[in-house]
C-alpha cells in the first residue's frame, strides 16, 4: 500500500515555488526604520528659546551651529567640555541619553533667516575674537516630503513588478497571461507514468483490440511498416457517458511507453481572439519534439463542432479558427506521422465531418453499454479491492443490472461497501448489493415518508398490475423485483425487470412492453374503478414507444412502411417532415394503439384478478417481492421458454454462446453499424410517480 501511495505521489507535479514575500517585507520594514531614524534625527534635540541659546554663545559652549533654512530651523551641538557639565548632562540623558555624543543637542525655531543672522551677530558682540565661530547653511526634506516625492514612485515600482511577477507566472484571473497562447496540456512520460493498464479496463474487448494495435505499433512498428502498412492518424472513442472512454484512454498513456499528452477540448476555448489556435499549435510543436508520442483530446464536442452552425453572418467565430487549426495539424502539409490522435466524445453527431474522414480519426471505435458478460468482467474488477462474503456472486449482479455503464456498477460497488460499513458489518453481503442497486436505480429510500393506507394500497395494486401483466405476457419481460418503498423525490413504487440484451425488437414485443407498462392504470382501473396519478412515467414511455413505432419504424399499416426520422437532423430542429393531415392521422394512429395496448391489458388482468390481488396483498404485507415470490404465489410462467433472469444466472454457458453469436453478426455488418441503432433499450425500471 505504501509503493502505490508512492507511486501516486510521484505521478502529480510537483506545485511551482512561490515567491518568499515574507522576507522582503522584512527587509523592506527595516529600511523604512533606518529612513525614519535617519530623517528625524534631530527629533531627540532639546528645544529651547533664542535668549537661552544666545546665553550658550555667550558662555562659549557652543561647538557648531547649523541652520535649515527651508524649515526655520536652527540646530546646535554642544562642546564635549560643556557636555560634563551636570546641567547639560542631566537634561540630554532624560531626553535621548544616546544622542549625546553625537549631536545636535538642542534646537529652536526662527522667525525669519535675516532676523537670526542679526541677533546671532548681536549674541557674540561681547565674545572674545578667537572664541566667535559661525553658522553652517542647508536645505533638508523632512520624511513627509519625503514620501510625498519618492515613496509614491516607488510604490507604482513595486506594484508594476509584482503585478508583472504575478501575471507571468502566478495563479490567480490574471496568472499565465503572457503564457496564455501555451498549451496546458498535461505530459505524462518516464518519470511522470500512468498506473493503470488494459487489466484494469473490463467489459470492453473489442475496443480494447483496436486500441492495443495502435499501442502494438508504437512499441513495434517495424512489424507493419514491413508489410506497408501506416500508422493511423488517430481514433475517436465513441460511446454515451460512463462507458469507459477516459479510463481506456487512461490505459494507453500507462500501456504506450511514449510520452502522452493529455487535455480537454474545453482547454482550447478562450475569450480572446486567436488563443485557441495558438494553443493548437504549440500543442503539437511540443508534442512533434518528442514523437512518437499520443495527444489525447477528452470531450473533444466542445472544440469539433460542425462549422456554420450557429455563428451569425460576418462574426469571427473563435471555435472554427481552433477547429481550423486543429484539422490543419492533424492532417495538413506539416502533418508529422509521430503523432498519433486520441479523443473521446458521447456526441458525435454534432462533430465537423471534416474531423470524421479518414487520414485524421481512421478509426472510430464504439463504446457501448457492456452486455452481461461485459458486466460480470466489470464487477470482477471493483469487487477485489472490497472486503465481500462468499455469497456475493458477480455473475447475479450483472444479471440484476441492465443497461449498466462502467461508472454505475462502480458506483453500485462503493454504495455497497458504505451501506455495509454503516451496519458495522465485517464484510459486504449480497443485501447491502441488492440496496446499493435499489439506491442508484430507485434513489435514496424514504423512511420517514408518511403515506395514507389509500395511498399505499393503490401503489401496491399499481406494481401489482406491472408484475401480472409481465408474468403473463409472452414477448414481455417478467419482473425481477418489485418494492412499494418509497425512493428519490417522486417514486411511491418501482418495479425492475431485466429486459433480453437484444439489438433487434418486433412489434409483438413493443405492444407486449407498451401493456406491461400500461399494466399499473389497468390495475388501478380493475380494482378501484379509479385511476390516479401515479402512471405518469409509464405513459410518457408508452407515448414515446408508440410514435416511434408509427413514426420512425414503420410499424403501422395506414402509413406504411414510412420513418420520418432524420438522423442528420438536430434534436432541436422544430421542422416536420409530413404535413398537418399526415400528422394528424398519426396522432390518429397513436392513440389507436394505445387504446388498443390499454384495452388489452385491462382484458388481461380482469382474467387475472385473483393473481393481482393475491401478489397486492403480499406486497401490502412485505413490501417487496422478488421473482421466485412471484413463482411461489401464482406459480411458473405459462410459457416453455425460461425467464432472462433464469437463463442469466442458472443457464450462462448457453446464453454466453447466444451473445457471441450475436456479436459475430454484428461484426459482419459491412457498415460496421447495427441496424436501428437509435432503438433504445427499454428501461429496466417503471416507476410510479405521484404529480
Amino acid at each position: 500500500m505504501a509503493e502505490n501511495t508512492k507511486k501516486k505521489k510521484n505521478i502529480m507535479p510537483k506545485p511551482p515555488q512561490r515567491p518568499n514575500y515574507q522576507i522582503w517585507i522584512i527587509i523592506s520594514l527595516v529600511a523604512l526604520i533606518f529612513g525614519v531614524t535617519y530623517f528625524n534625527r534631530n527629533s531627540s534635540a532639546v528645544q529651547i528659546s533664542q535668549k537661552r541659546f544666545e546665553e550658550m554663545l555667550q558662555d562659549g559652549d557652543v561647538r557648531q551651529v547649523t541652520l535649515v533654512s527651508n524649515q526655520n530651523l536652527v540646530e546646535v551641538t554642544l562642546k564635549s567640555e560643556a557636555l560634563q557639565q551636570p546641567e547639560y548632562r542631566n537634561e540630554l540623558e532624560e531626553k535621548n541619553p544616546f544622542s549625546i555624543s553625537t549631536g545636535p543637542h538642542y534646537k529652536l525655531k526662527i522667525a525669519n533667516p535675516e532676523i537670526f543672522d542679526r541677533r546671532f551677530e548681536e549674541a557674540q558682540e561681547n565674545v572674545a575674537e578667537e572664541d566667535r565661530i559661525g553658522y553652517q547653511v542647508e536645505e533638508r526634506s523632512d520624511i513627509t516630503s519625503f514620501l510625498i516625492n519618492w515613496g509614491v514612485l516607488f510604490l507604482l515600482l513595486f506594484g508594476f513588478w509584482f503585478l508583472m511577477r504575478r501575471m507571468a507566472g502566478g495563479a490567480g484571473p490574471g496568472g499565465q497571461i503572457f503564457n496564455i497562447g501555451k498549451s496546458r496540456a498535461a505530459l505524462f512520460d518516464a518519470e511522470n507514468k500512468v498506473n493503470i493498464t488494459f487489466d484494469n479496463v473490463a467489459g470492453l474487448d473489442e475496443a480494447k483490440e483496436e486500441i492495443k494495435e495502435i499501442v502494438e505499433f508504437l512499441k513495434n512498428p517495424g512489424k507493419y511498416t514491413d508489410l506497408g502498412g501506416k500508422i493511423p492518424k488517430g481514433a475517436l472513442l465513441i460511446g454515451t457517458p460512463g462507458t469507459g472512454k477516459t479510463l481506456l484512454a487512461k490505459a494507453v498513456a500507462g500501456e504506450a511507453g511514449v510520452p502522452f499528452f493529455t487535455l480537454s477540448g474545453s482547454d482550447f476555448v478562450e475569450m480572446f481572439v486567436g488563443v485557441g489556435a495558438a494553443r493548437v499549435r504549440d500543442l503539437f510543436k511540443q508534442a512533434k519534439e518528442k514523437a512518437p508520442c499520443i495527444i489525447f483530446i477528452d470531450e473533444i464536442d466542445a472544440v469539433g463542432r460542425a462549422r456554420g452552425r450557429g455563428s451569425m453572418p460576418g462574426s469571427n467565430d473563435e471555435r472554427e479558427n481552433t477547429l481550423n487549426s486543429l484539422l490543419a495539424e492533424m492532417d495538413g502539409f506539416s502533418t508529422d506521422s509521430g503523432v498519433i490522435i486520441l479523443a473521446a466524445t458521447n456526441r458525435p453527431d454534432v462533430l465537423d465531418s471534416a474531423l470524421l474522414r479518414p487520414g485524421r480519426f481512421d478509426r472510430q471505435i464504439s463504446i457501448d453499454k457492456p452486455d452481461i458478460v461485459g458486466r460480470e468482467a466489470i464487477f470482477k474488477v471493483h469487487l477485489k479491492p472490497i472486503k465481500t462474503s462468499k455469497e456475493v456472486d458477480p455473475k447475479k449482479l450483472a444479471a440484476q443490472t441492465p443497461g449498466f455503464a462502467g461508472a454505475e456498477i462502480a458506483n453500485v460497488c462503493n454504495e455497497a461497501a458504505l451501506i455495509a460499513a454503516r451496519k458495522n458489518k465485517k464484510s459486504v453481503e449480497p443485501q447491502d448489493f441488492q440496496d446499493a442497486i435499489d439506491r442508484v436505480i430507485g434513489g435514496l429510500e424514504k423512511k420517514n415518508k408518511i403515506i395514507s393506507p389509500e395511498e399505499k394500497m393503490i401503489v401496491a395494486y399499481h406494481e401489482a398490475g406491472h408484475a401480472i401483466a409481465g408474468w403473463f405476457l409472452e414477448h414481455a419481460d417478467p419482473l425481477v423485483k418489485v418494492s412499494i418503498v418509497p425512493r428519490g423525490v417522486a417514486a411511491l413504487g418501482y418495479a425492475q425487470y431485466l429486459p433480453k440484451e437484444q439489438f433487434l425488437y418486433r412489434t409483438e414485443q413493443l405492444f407486449d412492453e407498451m401493456c406491461m407498462a400500461l399494466g399499473g392504470r389497468a390495475a388501478e382501473d380493475v380494482i378501484f374503478g379509479k385511476i390516479s396519478t401515479g402512471a405518469q412515467n409509464d405513459l410518457e414511455r408508452v407515448t414515446k414507444m408508440a410514435y416511434s413505432m408509427v413514426t420512425i419504424y414503420g410499424m403501422n399499416e395506414k402509413l406504411g412502411n414510412i420513418s420520418f426520422y432524420d438522423s442528420q437532423q438536430p434534436d432541436y430542429s422544430f421542422n416536420k417532415p409530413y404535413s398537418e393531415a399526415t400528422a394528424e392521422t398519426i396522432d390518429e394512429e397513436v392513440r389507436k394503439l394505445i387504446t388498443e395496448a390499454y384495452k388489452h391489458t385491462k382484458e388481461l388482468l380482469t382474467a387475472r384478478r385473483n393473481e393481482l390481488e393475491t401478489v397486492a396483498k403480499e406486497l401490502l404485507d412485505k413490501e417487496i417481492l422478488f421473482q421466485f415470490d412471484l413463482e411461489r404465489l401464482i406459480g411458473k410462467r405459462p410459457f416453455n421458454k425460461p425467464t432472462n433472469y433464469e437463463a442469466y444466472t442458472s443457464k450462462r454457458d448457453e446464453v454466453k454462446e447466444g451473445l457471441t453469436d450475436e456479436k459475430v453478426k454484428k461484426s459482419k455488418n459491412p457498415n460496421g453499424k447495427i441496424a436501428d441503432s437509435k432503438e433504445e433499450e427499454p428501461s429496466s425500471v417503471e416507476e410510479n410517480k405521484n404529480n
